[in-house]
């Protein structure tokens, strides 16, 4: 992996977003939607999934929207979703991938290829940016709360576990893991006594860019207006 910080971009976003509950419970529902189409609908039987469920429980998500998450990766209800990638790009030269999950295509990709429009930005074509990032499983520790956390040790349980590669930094350590590694990697730490701030499996830009300026804002405007809307689950960019 580069020394790029994944958790120096996730802080970034989280302050601008904290005021924002409505941000909080879409990661948290990204989260859900994730952990049951990997290990199953049942927290029982998914360890990955209860740690998601807890977090959203104390975050005070609304047992609706918990279950609104699990519906719709389970099928339940009736309601046949398709999950659905579009990339484009934003200001720039910012590549952008946009997961979704929906119920109806048309309506979705109508509404993707407006709010890239609306800030300067273009729908592309499938593989016009995937290329420029890498999927992995990624679970980092917050080291201002666990100060006392020994960086050999932490090293050395997390490459036991499966873990591919461990950076560390004054405020962090992140642990990368191949994607189907994910799960087997979360499983044996928390047994170990890990704690985590995040983890998900994401996308991470292969060459992250500076962006400033007017660009910066398009592009913080075109994430949030992509994120607003109901049938994405996550997006991802280049920027750094």
């Amino acid at each position: 992996m580069s020394g790029h910080s994944k958790w120096h971009n996730i802080q970034g976003r989280k302050n601008a977003q904290d005021a924002k509950r409505g941000k909080i419970f879409q990661k948290l529902a990204h989260d859900l939607y994730v952990a049951a189409k990997a290990g199953g609908a049942d927290p029982e039987m998914n360890a990955s999934l209860r740690l998601v469920v807890d977090k959203a429980k104390a975050a005070n998500m609304p047992k609706d929207n918990i279950q609104r998450a699990l519906d719709k990766a389970s099928g339940a209800g009736g309601a046949k979703f398709e999950e659905v990638t579009y990339e484009g790009y934003g200001t720039a030269g910012v590549a952008v991938l946009v997961e979704a999950s929906t119920d109806n295509i048309n309506r979705t990709v109508s509404t993707v290829r407006n709010s890239f429009k609306h800030f300067g930005g273009s729908l592309g074509t499938s593989g016009s940016v995937a290329f420029q990032f890498d999927r992995k499983g990624y679970l980092v520790i917050d080291r201002s709360e666990f100060p006392d956390l020994d960086e050999d040790q932490v090293l050395e349980d997390a490459l036991e576990a499966g873990a591919e590669d461990v950076q560390t930094s004054d405020e962090a350590f992140e642990i990368y893991t191949e994607p189907g590694d994910f799960q087997t990697v979360e499983g044996a730490l928390v047994d170990a006594g890990y704690d985590f701030a995040d983890a998900e499996v994401t996308m991470i830009p292969q060459n992250p860019m500076e962006v400033g300026g007017d660009d910066r804002e398009k592009l913080d405007k075109l994430v949030d207006e992509l994120e607003d809307n109901e049938d994405v689950l996550a997006v991802y960019t280049t920027a750094e």
